[in-house]
């Protein structure tokens, strides 16, 4: 018998923290490198700097996202990442999605 709480329905697969539209924007930017700069990733998902901050704090708690700071010459810069969780979580979420749009998974 299927748990109605957690039944077979693909949906119960997504990912809460990813399925939002800017965060999963933000791991979708991410997942296509190994790191990103904080501004290619803010200007890619057309967001302000406080709204990604927000997001990738949400992000890292969950232990997608790894934040590295450091400087390029004088001028300081923030690196963002995908974990390896986080890489896992979003090709999940992603399966998820393909199945719920009936594209298999």
């Amino acid at each position: 018998m299927t748990d109605p709480l957690h039944g077979a329905h693909p949906r119960h697969a997504l990912d809460d923290v990813i399925h939002a539209p800017v965060r999963f924007s933000i791991v979708a930017t991410l997942a296509a490198a190994e790191k990103a700069e904080f501004a290619f990733v803010r200007d890619t998902v057309e967001v302000s700097d406080s709204v990604l901050s927000r997001q990738m704090t949400t992000l890292e708690k969950a232990g997608y996202v790894v934040v590295k700071k450091g400087y390029v010459g004088k001028r300081p810069r923030t690196w963002l990442a995908l974990t390896p969780a986080g890489r896992t979580a979003f090709a999940a979420h992603c399966q998820a999605l393909r199945a719920i749009a009936g594209d298999g998974g």
